[in-house]
């Protein structure tokens, strides 16, 4: 196919022209955004509770929290995180900003955190089964860590609370892929697989195979709703492409290593989605919601609104807008596509052109994982044509590192200091219109949606304006189906540690004492009522400034 500018990433350039034309009064008057300067919001109602892909999904929409297990659990040195950041003293390699260590202390206060939910009248929780704790060696399976994640369904369910469980949330077992011996000099062993793209591969996919299977046999009678990997695009890169998370291996700056080496990886983790997704389907049999679908199975994906950065000469913007093509469809497309048509785009031409029938039709809904807009140019950082990543011949901003791509915040309450990215809200909106354009049939998932801040009304900001996006794509057609909020409480951040705060519930670091926050207090009285009311609309939503933290100079 030749490359072309999709629809959301034109109307992010409308976009930004129009509010630089018409200021920050400006807002869009439909049921997505209202606030000052704009016509008077009406209050938003969403549809019942209901199940995903079942008999009652259309139509249905659910409030949760979301959290993965290796970032809020205590005292797991099986996973692979638990060596990545540990302190060299301790055996670790003392990797990105601080030790995971106790986390949140999650695992032990994994029953009283229901309360956290009921508490916010939310009606679904997303979490992840640590796969390190079920088989912390190879083909050992621990009775204890089944008996834990059993209790913590157990109690969601008597809480009225909707289970998603999560298989692969960007941790493994050390023995899946070691970090201390990223080159697997002494592998594949039973004590290290050496990862995807090696030939211990075929055995990684053995293993995870027999732990979906061995999940859905022993909690397929209490859970529907599966997600089978999280964020791949970003687990692939960050893991394998740069060596920002564990096993740490880099291949993403040369065409040679990218094509040769990054891309024998992509294909192993679509096969590694398809292995979870058929064993779920063949060994969760029991329809525990009684909706006609004993086991709906998805995935998630992290999106953003990849905006041309149109910084340089204006005969070179369109240059830019295509280059901001190419990356949407690396990250929003790409494993979408070929886990749907059972094909694989091989060297990121944008054309099919490899058969992968063993993941065809493997996704039943898809999670939709939304933060932030970033800039993209296809100039290198020395202005010439081309940019820093080989192969798509483009240069995003990833703060923050910029290298000439990142665009001017116009607003500096929109930056995320503890992200270093800028928050714009109608990114949500475009992504869910063009899923839904592109992919009609495939309900959709606000998955995660989240702010990392210490400023209570800035959350609930967040969480009013989100809905608010989220509306406005279902008043355009858009099936979703659900939002779940990250994060129910504060937790490790991966390479980011403990600094940003997301969280509904504020976590104390030294007692694990959970505070409510005021996004907890207003996306509670939302899921409660079931609608945004117009008082809280013009508090809290629209596409204006938000409460301020910080000067937004953290932000490119």
């Amino acid at each position: 196919m030749s490359w072309t500018t999709r629809p959301s990433t034109l109307l992010v350039v409308t976009a930004l022209s129009t509010l630089a034309a018409c200021g920050d009064d400006t807002e869009a008057t439909s049921s997505g955004a209202g606030g000052a300067g704009g016509a008077s919001p009406t209050a938003i109602a969403f549809a019942p509770l209901g199940s995903i892909v079942g008999e009652s999904g259309k139509g249905s929409f659910r409030f949760g929290a979301a959290s993965a297990a290796t970032q809020i659990e205590n005292a797991n040195p099986r996973t692979d995180w638990w060596t990545w950041t540990a302190p060299e003293d301790q055996g670790g390699l003392d990797r990105g900003k601080g030790f995971v260590g106790d986390a949140s202390n999650g695992y032990d206060l994994a029953l009283s955190d229901v309360a956290l939910l009921t508490e916010s009248h939310l009606d679904a929780y997303r979490f992840s089964i640590e796969w390190s704790r079920i088989e912390p060696e190879r083909d050992v399976i621990d009775e204890e860590a089944i008996a834990h994640y059993g209790a913590l369904l157990d109690a969601l369910i008597a809480a009225g609370i909707r289970p998603m469980v999560t298989v692969h949330h960007f941790s493994n077992p050390i023995w899946v892929a070691d970090p201390r011996d990223p080159d697997c000099l002494n592998g594949p062993t039973d004590d290290n697989l050496c990862g995807f793209g090696s030939e211990g591969s075929p055995a990684i996919l053995e293993e995870i195979s027999e732990h979906a299977a061995l999940l859905a046999e022993r909690f397929g009678d209490r859970v529907d709703e599966w997600a089978t990997v999280n964020e791949p695009v970003n687990y692939l890169i960050a893991g394998y492409g740069i060596g920002q998370f564990p096993p740490g291996k880099q291949s993403i700056l040369s065409e040679s290593s990218l094509l040769g080496e990054l891309i024998p990886v992509v294909r192993d983790y679509l096969r590694f989605h398809a292995a979870i997704y058929d064993a779920l389907k063949a060994s969760d049999t029991i329809d525990a919601d009684g909706d006609g679908s004993p086991a709906d199975v998805g995935f998630t994906l992290s999106v953003a609104s990849w905006a041309p950065t149109q910084n340089n000469a204006a005969s070179e913007a369109q240059q830019d807008v295509d280059a901001a093509a190419r990356v949407e469809y690396v990250y929003h497309h790409l494993f979408v596509d070929a886990l749907r048509q059972g094909r694989f785009d091989s060297d990121l031409d944008g054309t099919m052109d490899e058969d992968l029938p063993e993941v065809a039709g493997t996704v039943d809904w898809l999670g939709v994982q939304y933060y932030f807009r970033a800039g993209v140019t296809g100039t290198g950082a020395d202005g010439s044509p081309g940019g820093v990543l080989p192969v798509l011949n483009v240069t995003p901003c990833f703060p923050p590192f910029d290298f000439g791509a990142c665009l001017p915040i116009a607003d500096p309450t929109k930056c995320i200091p503890a992200m270093r990215y800028e928050y714009w809200e109608p990114g949500l909106y475009e992504v869910l219109r063009d899923f839904s354009q592109r992919w009609p049939d495939l309900p959709l998932v606000v998955t995660e949606s989240g702010i990392a801040t210490e400023v209570g009304q800035r959350r609930a900001e967040h969480v009013v304006r989100s809905l608010e996006q989220i509306a406005r794509a279902q008043d355009d057609g858009a099936d979703v189906r659900g939002y779940y909020h990250w994060s129910l409480f504060d937790n490790f951040e991966w390479a980011e540690g403990f600094e940003p705060r997301f969280g509904l519930y504020q976590v104390d670091y030294q007692s694990y004492a959970r505070t409510p926050t005021e996004g907890a207090t207003v996306l509670g009285e939302i899921a409660l009522s079931r609608e945004i009311s117009v008082a809280r609309r013009k508090e809290l939503g629209g596409l204006g400034p938000m409460t301020p933290e910080g000067d937004g100079s953290a932000c490119p």
